[in-house]
């Protein structure tokens, strides 16, 4: 089993369960769904949510996901850290919650940064 990682606000995953499906907003927006491996996970959590609270960490078996899901190169710039997992995980369509198998509290710590949960 592989898995992959989304950081979702709280109260956005609460509106999910009752749906059953979750598309994201860039599904729509840019096609996809983002998602990170264990290796991205904190370099996006702490240069894209540094400081956001009431956040959650989806952990995804990328074998029960019924959407297509391909690795793609990163943005171009991309910093050093992620030369050693540089594709990142999208998801094209929605995610089925089902392929959801675990849910983790991501909150930053007093300066504002994550650390992985588990």
């Amino acid at each position: 089993m592989a898995s992959i990682f989304h950081i979702i606000p709280s109260a956005v995953w609460e509106e999910t369960q009752s749906e059953g499906v979750y598309r994201g907003d860039t599904l729509d927006a840019e096609g996809f769904i983002h998602f990170s491996t264990r290796q991205q996970v904190l370099f996006v959590a702490n240069t894209r949510y540094k400081g956001h609270p009431g956040l959650l960490l989806l952990e995804v078996d990328t074998e029960k996901l019924t959407a297509p899901l391909k690795y793609e190169p990163p943005f171009e710039g991309a910093p050093p850290e992620l030369d050693a997992d540089p594709h990142f995980p999208h998801l094209y369509g929605a995610l089925n919650l089902d392929a959801v198998i675990a849910v983790h509290p991501f909150e930053p710590d007093e300066e504002g940064r994550f650390h992985l949960p588990f």
